[in-house]
């Protein structure tokens, strides 16, 4: 149940954040549930892929995201887990602006096999997405600061509920 909450509350963060291109908190909470739950993060993960499919259709566009969340959560998942609040501060709002910035880059393999891109063709792509890759990435890195006060929160709630 608490799962399908969080995958919830990431596909409702988006829709009503899509006023703003490209601007969200889908990077905050993957790697905000990563820290806390580590392996099984990746079931709000999927229940947010899996409604946002429902909600949009299960077209062309949705193949990547069976992916592009997985990428960011494996990367969490490498950091170490013991690292001081100083360090965390300023690791976990880079690696959200890294995925922002990469967004398309992740993205561009699908494009390219569902379209039957060649290299250059994908390499264009991948440089038409820039500007929006890098809105992104801003918007990932400023809401990636929100990232060790949602843990902070996120594991006193579930001290408090399971004790």
């Amino acid at each position: 149940m608490l799962f399908a909450m969080l995958g919830t509350l990431m596909f409702t963060s988006k829709i009503l954040l899509e006023i703003l291109p490209n601007i969200h908190l889908l990077a905050t909470f993957t790697t905000v549930y990563t820290v806390v739950f580590r392996k099984k993060a990746l079931i709000p993960i999927y229940v947010f892929v899996f409604i946002n499919g429902l909600w949009s259709g299960f077209a062309a566009w949705w193949i990547p995201y069976l992916y592009i969340w997985t990428v960011l959560w494996a990367v969490v998942m490498l950091l170490p887990r013991n690292m001081s609040p100083r360090i965390s501060m300023i690791v976990y709002p880079l690696v959200c602006g890294l995925h922002g910035i990469l967004y398309g880059t992740l993205y561009a393999p699908a494009q390219a096999l569902l379209f039957g891109l060649d290299f250059k063709q994908t390499l264009l792509w991948i440089m038409a997405g820039l500007p929006w890759d890098a809105v992104h990435a801003v918007g990932n890195l400023a809401s990636g600061f929100l990232v060790l006060p949602l843990v902070r929160v996120m594991n006193k709630v579930i001290k408090s509920s399971f004790s």
